[in-house]
């Protein structure tokens, strides 16, 4: 588990050093297997490519920045997962016109749904701190 790295030192940023760090993997789990599913439809699916490769990018960058955690403010982090949920939102939707011909499509579809669920409840986990 990538969380257990991270010391108590790079959750001293304001409000977030009470943050359920299994909120926090539980979203970074999300984010690497949406980054995945995205990955591959991007390569199976040219009609979706750019919202997948879109989302996967935003994705990577997500759990980077969650990682390091040191430098970011609350509102950063609340930004941030608000931009990772829009851009799954734009990915599922891309991909579930092609769900129904496409596994691939419909993989990458629920990925960016449970994505989305667990950035929400990192969002809804910061904004409690705050």
């Amino acid at each position: 588990m990538m969380m257990g790295a991270m010391s108590e030192d790079m959750m001293s940023m304001p409000g977030m050093s009470d943050l359920d760090m299994s909120v926090m993997q539980a979203c970074l789990d999300a984010c690497a297997a949406c980054e995945q599913a995205c990955t591959v439809c991007s390569t199976q699916m040219m009609s979706c490519a750019p919202a997948c490769m879109n989302c996967a990018d935003m994705c990577n960058t997500m759990m980077r920045a969650m990682l390091r955690m040191q430098g970011m403010t609350p509102a950063a982090l609340v930004a941030m997962l608000d931009a990772c949920i829009a851009m799954c939102q734009v990915c599922m939707d891309e991909c579930m016109e092609h769900a129904a011909e496409s596994d691939v499509c419909r993989m990458c579809a629920q990925s960016c749904q449970a994505c989305m669920d667990a950035c929400a409840a990192m969002r809804d986990a910061v904004l409690a701190r705050g």
